[in-house]
């Protein structure tokens, strides 16, 4: 294999860093000032798969439907029925969301704008079904785009990710423009697909600097995707390559599902907080 550059640095962090060596540089581009940020040497959103390989597809494992059950004591947020739709979900303004319900699903309209949990959480384990289009329309980030977002500032990608090539820390379970997913476990456009999701919340000390970091651990499909990882800052986007940083916040916030412009359908959602010190193991990929 030919090494370059990026990929003994990529190589050297990994070995000898204890957390990713971020960097930013400012670049003027047609006339305006553009930020770029690094990550071990990779830029944010990068296309050359000589410096960001695509993650290897892998088959999803089956449904499993009793997995899928929510268990003993936890907080039901959608069940399929469009009383709790009402019940536990409104627009990011807390007034009444524009998501229609269709067929035991809620489904994203374009220009609603992101609809949001009216509960508010911190460390949680999270359960959710996502299908994109059945219908294929558009390619890269315009093809069945959406995302979930923890703490309303968190987000793991959701996107049509079957034989659909975008940059990978932006594709379907992507921590976005942060880290990709460790296999590419889409399903094809229209079938349910599930998340399930450990989130542990960041904490701040009082002049706002970040004193632990959020881990997530994400199964997508029944595969682990991301294990145990520690988010290396937050995950907005900040232009074509740059994501932003951490900022204060407070010890809870909504789930909240992203209005990208696609009809993305989400059922069976259901929720269990955990305890802020609860700082379980990862799930070891095999």
């Amino acid at each position: 294999m030919k090494l370059t550059i990026a990929t003994v640095f990529v190589g050297t962090a990994a070995l000898f860093a204890k957390e990713p060596v971020i960097k930013k540089e400012i670049r003027e581009e047609n006339g305006k000032k553009v930020e770029y940020m690094f990550i071990d040497g990779v830029k944010v959103h990068e296309t050359d798969p000589a410096k960001q390989p695509q993650p290897k597809v892998v088959t999803p494992k089956p449904y499993d439907a009793e997995k899928a059950k929510a268990p003993e004591g936890a907080i039901v947020l959608f069940d399929g029925t469009e009383e709790s739709l009402k019940k536990n979900w409104s627009a990011m303004n807390k007034g009444e969301t524009k998501w229609k319900f269709v067929d035991g699903a809620m489904e994203s309209v374009r220009r609603a704008g992101y609809i949001r949990t009216k509960e508010e959480f911190g460390s949680v384990r999270l359960h959710l079904e996502f299908a994109t289009p059945k219908e294929v329309k558009g390619n890269g980030q315009g093809r069945g785009n959406s995302g979930v977002f923890l703490m309303g500032k968190y987000e793991v990608q959701v996107l049509d990710s079957y034989e659909n090539v975008t940059y990978p820390d932006g594709q379907c379970g992507a921590l976005y423009g942060r880290k990709p997913p460790l296999v590419n476990a889409s399903r094809k456009p229209g079938e349910w697909q599930t998340y399930d999701i450990t989130f542990h919340r960041p904490l701040f000390d009082e002049s706002g600097k970040v004193t632990r970091k959020a881990k997530f651990t994400v199964i997508h499909n029944g595969e682990v995707i991301h294990d145990n990882l520690e988010l290396s800052g937050g995950t907005n986007w900040r232009g074509p390559h740059s994501v932003s940083d951490y900022q204060k916040h407070g010890d809870v916030g909504p789930i909240s599902f992203q209005d990208h412009g696609n009809p993305v359908r989400y059922r069976n959602v259901w929720i269990q907080k955990l305890e802020d010190g609860d700082q379980k193991e990862g799930v070891k990929a095999k």
